[in-house]
């Protein structure tokens, strides 16, 4: 058989086209913000990561415009070899710093890193065991370790301890989660997975991409907000949402970031993070460190978006993230409820299985420090309008 006619069998993507409710690719043609412009139109932006509102922050971009002409576009290499600049150790200090921990690793993407992280660490004797609502870029990576995987189902902790009751004595366990599931927004129960940790010798993994600049008093994360920092032992993330840029980081002790950097393919054969990248980075960073109040804020625009839907009828999952899951229940519904939400002028993203099981199709929302509640009760105003139209809602 052809190699590519399972590209001429995928017929799911022009099927949506041709019924007119496509929901990707959409065209940004300004900087990301609460407020943004989309293929000619103006949109409220509840569909994306930018939870601290840095993106387009003067203070961010003049960082990455002063180092662009500092130190040039690209470091031409990888950082095991000449694409270390002292941007990247700076980094690298502040992270752990800011994280309470040794040592921080850096890479290009957030994707990278929880590849690089979990293959360089777990290996064929070793068993990871794994949410099964973790992001995909941890389903990746254990293929990558050669691991063992036991998924556990999701947040069910008494499973995970199922199934790490079937592990061989002696082999090396690593536990893994997202802090807050970036599909759902549900806070992971931080404290008995430290106890299950303790409890079976195990090593614990938090993925923290939704978690900086959103929880713990300083926007540390999961352990901070816990205040379990000691307890984890990797942890890893993207500066892709509240940092307001693109790469990741792997906070851990010294001598595990040490054994990364030596081992971990996808660190040491990709091109490093650019000077651009890394000045913003840090302005990001410094940002969230000195103005502490854009932490707080953020709970109270959410609480106040989550208030605005409650009074409109309109059912949600609660939790404790600015990211606000609503439920739309079927594929088709869910896609022609974002189409017409964006000709309403209100972007958000539609969630499909496998994403989610069957029947609970969601449209997620996410939401910014500097969004105003007059956006957000337009925003709210508008998908009640849309949700009675496709008779969802609960009044």
């Amino acid at each position: 058989m052809d190699l590519f006619q399972k590209c001429k069998d995928y017929t799911t993507a022009n099927e949506a086209r041709a019924l007119g409710i496509y929901p990707y690719f959409h065209v940004l043609e300004s900087k990301q913000d609460t407020e943004v412009c989309m293929e000619g139109g103006r949109k409220i932006m509840i569909g994306s990561n930018n939870y601290q509102g840095l993106t387009s922050d003067p203070r961010v971009i003049e960082a990455a415009v002063k180092a662009t002409k500092e130190y040039g576009t690209g470091c031409s290499g990888s950082r095991f070899l000449n694409g270390t600049t002292d941007l990247h150790v700076l980094l690298e200090k502040e992270m752990a710093e800011f994280l309470g921990k040794e040592d921080c690793v850096t890479m290009s993407t957030g994707f990278q890193t929880n590849l690089g992280v979990i293959s360089a660490i777990a290996g064929r004797k070793d068993y990871i065991l794994c949410d099964k609502e973790n992001h995909a870029s941890i389903y990746d990576a254990c293929k990558l370790s050669y691991a063992t995987m036991l998924r556990f189902n999701h947040l069910d902790y008494d499973d995970l301890e199922r199934k790490i009751q079937t592990v061989p004595e002696g082999a090396g366990i690593l536990i893994v989660t997202d802090g807050i599931f970036s599909m759902s927004g549900e806070l992971c129960d931080l404290p008995r997975l430290v106890e299950i940790k303790k409890k079976y010798g195990a090593r614990l993994m938090v993925d923290d991409a939704h978690c900086i600049g959103v929880l713990g008093k300083t926007g540390a994360g999961t352990a901070e907000h816990f205040n379990l920092t000691d307890d984890v032992d990797l942890i890893v993330g993207t500066f892709s949402k509240s940092l307001a840029t693109i790469g990741g980081y792997c906070a851990c002790s010294s001598e595990v970031a040490d054994f990364i950097r030596h081992n971990s393919r996808p660190f040491i054969f990709s091109a490093s993070i650019a000077p651009a990248t890394l000045a913003a980075t840090r302005e990001a960073l410094r940002i969230i460190k000195s103005e502490p109040e854009r932490v707080s804020n953020l709970k109270k625009v959410t609480d106040y978006m989550r208030s605005c839907l409650s009074e409109r009828g309109i059912k949600y999952l609660d939790g404790q993230a600015p990211i606000i899951a609503i439920y739309t229940y079927e594929p088709e519904v869910t896609l022609s409820v974002c189409k017409r939400l964006f000709e309403e002028g209100v972007y958000a993203n539609p969630v499909l299985p496998p994403a989610t099981p069957v029947g609970q199709c969601l449209i997620r929302t996410a939401y910014t420090t500097t969004h105003t509640e007059a956006q957000l009760s337009e925003a709210a105003d508008i998908i009640a309008k849309v949700f009675k139209e496709f008779g969802l809602l609960e009044k």
